[in-house]
């Protein structure tokens, strides 16, 4: 006669070793199927900075390219209300100058915040970059943010304005901006930014859209980030366009971050980018800009309306407790996200 207590034991330890035996072929052949070697330069983090991803048909020098986005961007300006609290600008600006010197970039950047709760950013030829608040707002942290911001420059960098308007895809350039969520489209920009432009509504290359899906989450994870970062925020933006809220651009339909989207820009990270072992994610900065932002909002909304946004005062400094024994806090003291180790 069995042990009954045996008996469960021995079964208990059976189903243990039958679980180790499916899940450490199924983790060794996840591995085998998510990397691999780059199939060249456009391919290998490694090189970024030293690669041309910007070649094709251009007639546009990379001095006149500045010179037409500078035009853009005194237009932009004279109509467009810019963020002038130097916290906020300072803070996104830095962000985006790193991802810059972690990119194919070769020109300078210029980037600016453009007040508008609206969901949208957008860079123009030569690297003249706007985000609006909307966006900074949406992020759920600095590594999300700094996700939008590389999709941005990896446009500039791939030079993709001036060689869609070299290949007869574009007319009137001057005036139509390059859109995150949808491309070069007038129409976009007219709502986000509340500045007239041609309505000639363009459809920007889904070429070049996926271009810079790919060249962007290689530039988030070359500055430190976490990459999925990039996907995390996609997936934001693809709730917001099933709410169908109005704060999403109007451009956003033209280029929709639909799933198969998002699929290919975690299948670029699951095959070609080394895991770190961390990665930056945020820091008390970002959630000081996004208080900043709550104040801005307060302001440009009446008194009445009821979804003014309502700050709460912070306690009386008698009343907070200090610990006077405690080290002081580092400026730039950014928490990092640390992968969990894999099962073997």
């Amino acid at each position: 006669m069995r042990h009954p207590a045996r008996y469960r034991l021995n079964r208990l330890a059976s189903a243990v070793l039958l679980a180790a035996a499916l899940t450490v072929p199924a983790a060794l052949a996840k591995d085998a199927v998510q990397k691999r070697e780059p199939k060249g330069p456009k391919e290998d983090v490694a090189q970024i900075g030293d690669r041309n991803v910007g070649g094709g048909v251009n007639f546009y020098s990379l001095e006149k390219e500045i010179q037409l986005g500078r035009s853009m961007a005194q237009d932009v300006e004279r109509r467009a209300k810019i963020v002038d609290d130097p916290v906020i600008s300072e803070y996104v600006n830095r962000i985006g100058q790193n991802l810059a010197r972690n990119s194919d970039a070769k020109v300078p950047f210029t980037i600016k915040v453009i007040d508008s709760d609206e969901l949208n950013a957008f860079a123009l030829p030569g690297g003249f970059f706007y985000i609006n608040t909307g966006i900074v707002d949406l992020a759920g942290d600095e590594a999300e943010l700094a996700g939008v911001m590389a999709h941005e420059i990896a446009h500039v960098a791939a030079r993709h304005g001036t060689r869609s308007a070299s290949r007869g895809q574009l007319a009137e350039l001057a005036t139509i901006p390059l859109v995150f969520l949808g491309g070069w489209t007038g129409y976009g920009i007219r709502q986000a930014a509340g500045f007239a432009v041609p309505m000639t509504f363009l459809k920007f290359s889904r070429e070049f859209e996926k271009q810079a899906d790919f060249l962007g989450v290689q530039y988030l994870y070359k500055a430190g980030y976490d990459p999925a970062s990039m996907v995390q925020f996609f997936e934001r933006l693809k709730a917001a366009q099933k709410r169908k809220t109005s704060k999403v651009a109007a451009a956003f339909g033209t280029h929709p971050l639909t799933e198969k989207r998002i699929q290919i820009v975690q299948k670029t990270i699951d095959e070609l980018l080394p895991e770190q072992p961390q990665y930056a994610v945020t820091n008390s900065e970002f959630m000081n800009v996004k208080d900043r932002l709550a104040q801005l909002q307060n302001r440009r909304k009446p008194a009445d309306d009821p979804n003014r946004p309502r700050l709460r005062r912070s306690a009386p400094a008698d009343t907070i407790e200090v610990d006077e024994d405690a080290p002081p806090a580092e400026e730039d003291d950014r928490p990092i996200l640390k992968r969990r180790a894999r099962a073997d």
